[in-house]
């Protein structure tokens, strides 16, 4: 696949002129976000355990013993929460009642919006997962009412495309960290822009994305095969190999995007080259440079050395 393009985020503009990697193309939102989905079930293991190697034995028609997670089963929930999410957010958009207000203000200064269509998508993606998987820690971008539950059962179902290619692998549910991006793109959407406008799941084990689920509910389009990248099925989807963020920015807005690349053979780091570790706070501080099918080391020497007060 020929090289397509960088992506920069605001201030990364300055390295331009550094990295001489030709003609830039604009990727929307996201490290190529909005595309696809991906399972990677390489587990807690060393790097290039692939989902084909996945060990474990299978589940026999029920949950696996407690305290442990199927990932297997853990993607298809995944897949089957970023719809649910994904029908609240389409659903929404249509009645055109989204009371759309501020939830606060980033740390740039600018307004983060936030809508019906956020907090309904949150509540459907969160408390089915919850549900399935008691004993795995949820981290959500929209704060989560104890007193606003909802019981939203997962029949635990495996869609024959995940069942044929994907064998069940066993973790420790104290290992694994989901992230939940309910509605990303949340100013495109009260605009409309409908094409922008994603779902999104992301699990990581001991800190590694594992698991990446981004869903179209616009489109419908929810892949999860190698191939979905490789020959997208939306004409209008922007492209890029390079992706240069130098502010802070949240986890559930980057997991996802962060282990489809890295099981294409991607990477994804702090401005640093360090990997980024899906565990313990919900912001990465470090910036961050994603690429494809380019030298990725040397991209990182190539950048200059950034105040650290930019990223923060």
């Amino acid at each position: 696949m020929a090289p397509m393009g960088i992506r920069l985020s605001p201030l990364g503009m300055a390295v331009v002129g550094l990295l001489g990697l030709g003609v830039l193309y604009h990727l929307y939102s996201g490290i190529l976000a909005g595309r696809f989905a991906f399972f990677m079930l390489g587990g807690g293991g060393g790097e290039g355990e692939s989902a084909a190697a996945a060990g474990g034995s299978e589940a026999a028609g029920g949950p696996p013993a407690s305290g442990t997670v199927d990932l297997r089963e853990l993607l298809a929930a995944s897949v089957a929460a970023a719809a649910r999410g994904g029908a609240e957010v389409r659903r929404v958009r249509d009645s055109n009642v989204l009371n759309e207000k501020a939830k606060g203000k980033t740390r740039e200064g600018a307004d983060e919006k936030m809508t019906s269509g956020d907090v309904l998508s949150n509540r459907k993606m969160y408390y089915l997962l919850k549900a399935a998987f008691p004993g795995v820690q949820i981290n959500t971008e929209e704060h989560v009412d104890a007193d606003d539950q909802e019981i939203i059962s997962w029949d635990r179902t495996i869609p024959e495309a995940i069942k044929n290619q994907i064998q069940p692998k066993l973790v420790q549910a104290d290992s694994v960290t989901v992230w939940i991006d309910p509605l990303d793109a949340t100013q495109e959407y009260t605009e409309n822009l409908r094409q922008y406008v994603t779902t999104m799941v992301c699990a990581a084990v001991n800190g590694k994305p594992v698991i990446g689920v981004i869903h179209k509910p616009f489109s419908g389009y929810t892949g999860y095969k190698v191939l979905s990248l490789l020959d997208v099925p939306e004409k209008d989807q922007e492209k890029a190999d390079v992706y240069i963020h130098v502010t802070y920015i949240k986890k559930w807005d980057i997991c996802a995007g962060n282990a489809v690349l890295k099981a294409l053979g991607g990477q994804m780091t702090t401005l640093a080259g360090e990997e980024i570790s899906y565990t313990g706070s919900d912001g990465n501080e470090g910036g961050l440079i994603a690429s494809i099918n380019i030298d990725h080391r040397a991209l990182v020497e190539k950048l200059p050395v950034l105040d650290k007060a930019s990223q923060n």
